[in-house]
């Protein structure tokens, strides 16, 4: 009885550990699925004009992650003078409206990337990742 006891637990901790697993990976294939079908319907409404400078052209699903990928029509500065000037500059804000816009896929453990290329040279000029932890102190 004394030999049978811990055994027992053991089991029950090891079903319990092997549960919690197949779990998140059912959410895991859960939000990959979710991903997928979003990229798939917000695409079909691209390219989107977000102001002047920018317009939204590709929506796709990575892993974990949605991908928004923007192009920046950056007019005569260099690549070099956007990266320089503009990214340290649009990090909060783009973070905060990733918070205040995506809370949902956040909350379910699905990232957001907003991916900015020149519109001129078609090069990365930066990208930002958000996840739920970036958005709790918002909460």
């Amino acid at each position: 009885m004394k030999k049978t006891l811990p055994f027992i637990l053991s089991l029950f901790l090891l079903n319990t550990i092997l549960f919690a697993d197949s779990t998140a990976d059912k959410i895991r294939l859960q939000n990959q699925n979710v991903i997928k079908m979003a990229a798939s319907d917000m695409s079909k409404q691209l390219p989107q004009k977000v102001d002047d400078y920018t317009q939204l052209v590709k929506i796709e699903a990575k892993e974990q992650t949605l991908a928004y990928t923007f192009e920046i029509n950056t007019g005569a500065k260099s690549d070099e003078a956007v990266i320089k000037e503009d990214k340290s500059r649009m990090k909060k804000a783009v973070t905060i409206g990733i918070c205040n816009s995506s809370k949902r896929f956040l909350q379910s453990g699905i990232d957001i990337s907003y991916i900015y290329t020149s519109a001129v040279s078609k090069r990365m000029l930066f990208q930002f990742d958000v996840n739920k932890k970036d958005c709790d102190y918002m909460d």
